[in-house]
């Protein structure tokens, strides 16, 4: 196993939730492209009575509302995107592909819809309860660095290890620690990040709206080779 997979999987043994705090609502309360970049390096925690699974967010993108013609407020409110157009910080998710969930987080003011797409995540915690949801060995998760990053590389992944569906979690605070899904900051700052063009979509699909922690093994695949660093474009990889 790769040296840092060994290191992750150790970290994951002894993860607890500690001090952390989940995200002020604030924290959503403003442009999506601020919002998908700052979210790089924060922890993402999914609990299920005892059970708990967390990963690093290492990859999202923006979706900037009715000017977007890629996003799903573009055509204004339905029974579908009501979340978006509600109070910041709650999971938006939708089914897609007929296969697979997608979460979001809304951003902006009520009213103002705008969200983040959570593309990738870097596992922390409950290796052995992603890799049964997955249908992938345990065994082979904690051997593996390429069996590692198949539990949450990729939005469908990512909702099928966590358990996550339109059922169960669309609407849901993301921003209450007593919530079955949050998200909370450990400290944590990328040492720099990286920005391409959003992947799966085919309107508006020219604009640099993913987001990515630049070298993390964990990120999703697509066109990671055109990335450019957000240093070059005057914006800091870390705060």
């Amino acid at each position: 196993m790769p040296v840092a997979a060994l290191t992750e999987t150790k970290r994951s043994e002894r993860f607890s939730l500690g001090k952390r705090q989940p995200l002020a609502p604030e924290f959503f309360n403003r442009d999506p492209r601020e919002v998908a970049r700052e979210l790089l390096g924060k922890v993402l925690v999914r609990r299920e009575g005892r059970k708990l699974m967390a990963g690093r967010v290492v990859e999202t993108e923006a979706y900037l509302g009715a000017n977007d013609a890629a996003a799903h407020a573009a055509s204004g409110r339905t029974a579908r995107n009501q979340v978006l157009f509600g109070p910041p910080g709650h999971a938006y998710v939708y089914f897609i592909y007929g296969n697979h969930y997608c979460l979001n987080v809304s951003c902006m003011p009520k009213e103002e819809a705008g969200c983040v797409l959570f593309r990738a995540l870097e596992p922390l915690a409950g290796f052995d309860e992603m890799a049964r949801r997955r249908g992938i060995p345990a065994e082979s998760v904690r051997r593996s660095e390429t069996s590692l990053r198949m539990l949450t590389s990729g939005p469908g992944r990512l909702c099928e290890a966590l358990g996550i569906t339109r059922s169960l979690d669309n609407g849901v605070s993301m921003t209450s620690r007593g919530s079955r899904l949050w998200i909370g900051d450990d400290g944590y700052r990328p040492k720099e990040i990286a920005t391409t063009t959003r992947t799966g979509i085919t309107k508006d699909a020219h604009h640099p709206l993913r987001y990515l922690i630049a070298g993390n093994p964990f990120v999703s695949g697509a066109r990671i080779e055109n990335c450019r660093s957000l240093a070059t474009l005057g914006v800091s990889g870390s705060h």
